[in-house]
């Protein structure tokens, strides 16, 4: 399987595939990967474990095709994810529900603007500062990680028809503008070394979501998505709302492509959106890629509910506010790297930056290269060495395509990721 259809088995791959697939298929795929992974920086320390996903996501799918004349196929796929060390299909990173020094600071410097200082007594012995503690962990707990639901099909489920002039899908899809982010970045989302991995904690992308209908086309060389997301809240058809589009134009010397995303929380607000440029071209032995990404959001989404039932009483609003300023995003993201295979060998070396606009300024920057032997078509065995640089108020930790890396044990304090492991794919 390619990378681009194990990052996004989307309608793009659908359109070029079915064509010469019988009347009616459907296949069992599916990619394991597990190894040793090393990450220093966290308040534990230097922490030693074997995980799921350090180059790409365990999963396992189903994906069908269905001729059915006249130019017309119908389409599905399904696809689990499941974590080899556990058999779960869930995980947290290993800073567990720590949450960045910036956001209880910047809830605390909020409220004390508002005259609530962090002494304030609410009652039952508690005080605003210890009840920003519990909501901040408690956040952690609801949110750091990966398919905390524990959904069956959480990378994707969809149906759709694949006719002449495109294909309609409706499901839980990949987002176009991370599309184009994974297509350009040099390792593909793969490994601590992928851009993506800078930009993780809040999450700079929106990758999957449910509740989207996309139309796609592709001809000569170029590929066009259109994506709506409907936020099915009650009383707000506004509320969750998405709308994302990409335009991709590829030959064998070299491809680019831009995409946008762009939602609404569960309030109805404009919350994060992305815009997106890519390119790469061949040169010598290997192929030069470059990304440039914009992240914002003013109002970010899922903080709501963490404020059910009025945790804090009559300060909810203020409290609310806090936190809301504490996670919005304004940033950049740059990414070059260079990919060389030859024969049985494949290296990517890459940096990445992450530049904040924030007056918190929590830049990182990350570098480092990937190797992978191939042991045969389907199986690899793989290595990695990512540094992270956190600057200001950076405390962004290396995790792994299955997995978050978390936040290291301080805002400035960096880390280190090696990882050893092994690729099967079937």
């Amino acid at each position: 399987m390619k990378k681009l259809t194990l990052v996004a088995a989307a309608a793009m791959g659908l359109l070029s595939t079915t064509a010469v697939m019988a009347q009616s298929t459907v296949t069992l795929y599916g990619l394991v990967d597990g190894g040793y992974n090393r990450v220093s920086g966290l308040r534990q320390g230097t922490v030693n474990t074997i995980a799921s996903g350090i180059m790409e996501g365990s999963r396992f799918g189903l994906r069908g095709t269905e001729d059915i004349g006249g130019g017309y196929k119908a389409i599905f796929v399904l696809e689990n994810r499941f974590e080899v060390d556990t058999g779960a299909m869930s995980n947290r990173p290993n800073s567990g529900t720590q949450v960045p020094d910036r956001v209880n600071a910047s809830v605390l410097s909020t409220l004390a603007a508002n005259g609530i200082p962090a002494g304030t007594p609410l009652g039952g012995g508690a005080t605003v500062a210890s009840a920003v503690a519990g909501l901040s962990t408690g956040l952690a707990g609801s949110a750091f990680g990966v398919n905390l639901a524990g959904n069956l099909f959480d990378r994707q489920v969809y149906a759709g028809l694949i006719t002449p002039v495109g294909a309609v899908t409706l499901g839980r899809q990949y987002t176009p503008g991370y599309l184009v982010s994974a297509t350009y970045d040099a390792s593909q989302t793969q490994s601590s070394l992928a851009a993506g991995q800078v930009a993780s904690l809040p999450a700079a992308f929106d990758i999957r979501l449910s509740n989207t209908i996309q139309y796609a086309i592709q001809t000569s060389g170029v590929t066009a998505v259109l994506m709506y997301g409907a936020g099915e809240v009650a009383g707000n058809s506004s509320a969750g709302r998405f709308l994302g589009g990409m335009l991709q134009y590829k030959t064998p010397l070299f491809g680019a492509g831009i995409g946008y995303n762009t939602k609404k929380n569960e309030r109805g607000e404009k919350s994060l959106s992305n815009a997106v440029v890519g390119a790469n071209v061949n040169i010598g032995p290997g192929a030069l890629y470059g990304l440039y990404a914009t992240i914002k959001d003013d109002n970010p989404s899922g903080l709501s509910p963490l404020f059910a039932g009025n945790p804090v009483g009559p300060l909810t609003p203020q409290f609310q506010n806090a936190y809301n300023i504490a996670f919005r995003q304004d940033a950049q993201l740059f990414h070059i790297g260079y990919k060389l295979t030859l024969g049985a060998h494949t290296i990517v070396t890459a940096f990445n930056r992450l530049d904040d606009k924030r007056a918190v300024n929590a830049d990182t920057d990350s570098y480092g290269a990937t190797y992978s032997y191939a042991l045969s078509k389907r199986t690899d065995l793989n290595a990695v060495l990512t540094r992270f640089n956190n600057k200001g108020q950076g405390q962004v930790a290396p995790g792994g395509n299955g997995f978050l890396g978390g936040v290291t044990s301080a805002a400035g304090v960096d880390s280190t990721n090696i990882a050893l492991g092994i690729r099967h794919r079937f």
